[in-house]
């Protein structure tokens, strides 16, 4: 994947700003900021791959903010975050991989898709998680049958993140809590092992091909970080309101105005 030159101006920039900002608030709350930060970069005017690795050049430095914070706070299962972090960052290379290997034409119908059932399961799925905590299906999250789940998980999830991203916290937290029985709080701190595993990756091979706008990314970065602090003062009730309607609005416009680009040509 070759970066093309972007003529970035400034009103772009400021909007671009914006959006990582609100990305770090939802994300900070419950995951989904993706669902914001990259409908963005696309509704600018940006080709899909360097949109997706553009929006990976910002994450990462929130990815591993969140993570410390956690990890400090105990809030991680220490016995699994190896597995997690290894399949997360294997699976991400994969995404990424394929991703960078592909056509830019096929993949704005396939973006459109996967923003409209990414947005769709953090909306719906993490409100009905959000009522009563999950027993999980596995009694034991440290034997084998959770280490296979495990692997499974973040190979899959991680290989999503590396392709595409958007939602992959929530689904991650999601998971974790149908799979381990984790609570929501554990569930997100777990999912910061894999989050961080897999835009660590996916950072990692679009920066070595020079596929991230880093006149973009860099201010995004700050911006999400800024974001974030201020989201870890919300209160969660009215946070994942915040999110179902911010995440809805965002995705719908794009998704339709992704949609009348491609009727255009």
């Amino acid at each position: 994947m070759t970066l093309t030159p972007i003529d970035v101006s400034f009103p772009l920039l400021l909007a671009q700003i914006a959006a990582a900002f609100a990305a770090g608030l939802v994300d900070a709350i419950g995951g989904g900021g993706g669902l914001i930060s990259l409908p963005a970069l696309l509704a600018a005017g940006l080709p899909v791959p360097a949109a997706i690795a553009t929006n990976k050049g910002q994450a990462i430095f929130g990815a591993t903010s969140s993570f410390v914070a956690f990890w400090r706070r105990d809030g991680i299962d220490r016995a699994r975050a190896p597995l997690g972090f290894a399949c997360g960052f294997a699976g991400a290379c994969l995404g990424a991989l394929a991703l960078m290997a592909m056509r830019p034409e096929p993949l704005r119908p396939v973006v459109i898709a996967l923003l409209l059932v990414s947005a769709v399961v953090v909306l719906f799925a993490r409100a009905r998680l959000s009522a009563a905590r999950p027993a999980g299906w596995l009694a034991d999250a440290r034997g084998t049958r959770g280490a296979l789940a495990l692997a499974a998980i973040a190979l899959g999830l991680g290989a999503y993140d590396g392709f595409f991203g958007p939602g992959t916290g929530s689904l991650l937290i999601i998971a974790f809590a149908l799979c381990f029985g984790d609570s929501l709080t554990r569930a997100s701190g777990n999912a910061k092992v894999v989050n961080l595993a897999s835009n660590l990756a996916a950072f990692t091979l679009f920066a070595a091909r020079g596929a991230i706008v880093w006149r973009i990314a860099l201010p995004m970065a700050a911006a999400n970080v800024v974001g974030a602090a201020l989201g870890a003062r919300v209160a969660l009730a009215r946070g994942d309101r915040l999110v179902r309607v911010v995440v809805l609005v965002v995705v719908t416009a794009v998704a339709i105005k992704l949609s009348l680009d491609m009727a255009s040509r």
